[in-house]
């Protein structure tokens, strides 16, 4: 309720994704010309975005601080679902030996005591009742709550944890799937940018509503989410109370684990389930569907809370860079590889881009 009073997928929010576009815009266009690695810079532009939400800052990209940041994940994220957290899953006593499994933990340490400091950085200069982020949201309610609440300034670190990865890695990751994508179809790239130009008609900048009047763009998001895949596990689940489905008996408290590559390929589900294609969410009117098997948020109640964030950032990320730019896959670059590299999230493996101003074409 507080994410969504404070604006995710409100007018409110849309206004400052734009703001951090501006600087993703003003690295590109450094970039005239010349290739670029953009895995930093879209991991910059979200990790800015969710950090405004939670809290109210933003900082320069070269800044040691949001470099030093992204590099925890980043690490972290490899670590998580790598040969050594299976080995620690696994095998209970090694946890006390000094293996590389302990970096993901320092790591995460070292990120709470970033949000420690910036949680009291907050309690020193919050004017109680008049928040300006999710943390004085939290330190609000914290004034309300009796001594046996689960809210405590624990809870409030750990929970700033999960909402900085899950802001940060699935959107950049879904981001650098997509240009990969449109860089090497680029007849989709240019489909993309009539329908944009059309659309837009001189106006300065795209809104959250124009998504209505864009389906292929519609579509082309969507399909980057589908092959992308960011979690193909989702995020674990558990069952609240004994369960019966299909047959199968499911206990209270069993761990569910939902397999989204399942219906995201399933051949009956997409007319082009193994390949990029947009038209797996056109109909033979050229107009935007969804079909049902399409879930990258996972499923049930506890899908994920930042849906509405996600869902504006790639739109607006996505067709603002098109319009301006063309992406080009670097001649010299030999052959794409399309293969992720797998950890919590699956990441494109690195690759570099050929950025061109469209008005220079």
């Amino acid at each position: 309720m507080t994410l969504k009073n404070f604006g995710l997928g409100k007018k409110s929010m849309e206004e400052r994704i734009h703001e951090e576009i501006q600087f993703t815009v003003k690295t590109l266009e450094k970039s005239i010309g010349k290739t670029l690695s953009p895995r930093v810079m879209f991991h910059n532009a979200a990790s800015n975005i969710i950090c405004k939400v939670l809290f109210g800052t933003r900082y320069e990209y070269e800044d040691e601080t949001i470099k030093k940041v992204v590099r925890w994940f980043t690490e972290m994220t490899k670590i998580f679902n790598g040969p050594w957290a299976m080995l620690y899953d696994s095998v209970p006593f090694v946890s006390y030996l000094p293996l590389p499994f302990n970096k993901a933990f320092k790591n995460m340490e070292m990120f709470l005591n970033f949000s420690n400091g910036l949680v009291n950085e907050h309690k020193s200069t919050r004017t109680p009742g008049e928040p300006r982020d999710f943390v004085d949201c939290y330190l609000d309610e914290l004034d309300k709550q009796k001594e046996d609440s689960s809210f405590s300034e624990e809870q409030l670190r750990r929970i700033t944890f999960d909402l900085y990865l899950a802001g940060t890695d699935t959107t950049s990751n879904t981001l650098l799937t997509g240009f990969l994508y449109l860089m090497n179809h680029p007849q989709v790239q240019d489909r993309c940018q009539q329908e944009i130009d059309q659309v837009l008609d001189g106006r300065d900048r795209v809104s959250f509503e124009d998504r209505h009047n864009m389906p292929y763009v519609q579509a082309v998001i969507h399909e980057v989410q589908r092959v992308a895949n960011t979690v193909p596990l989702s995020v674990f689940h558990c069952s609240t109370k004994d369960t019966e489905l299909m047959g199968y008996d499911i206990p209270k408290g069993t761990m569910v684990i939902l397999n989204l590559d399942s219906v995201l390929n399933e051949e009956g589900q997409w007319k082009f389930p193994h390949e990029f294609n947009p038209e797996n969410f056109l109909n033979e009117q050229g107009e935007f569907v969804k079909p049902e098997a399409f879930m990258p948020f996972s499923a049930g109640p506890r899908m994920c809370l930042g849906e509405g964030l996600a869902r504006m950032e790639l739109f607006l990320m996505t067709v603002t860079l098109l319009r301006k730019f063309k992406f080009i896959w670097p001649e010299d670059a030999g052959e794409p590889d399309f293969t992720p590299v797998y950890g919590i999230t699956l990441v494109p493996k690195p690759y570099r881009m050929k950025v061109q101003l469209r008005s220079e074409q």
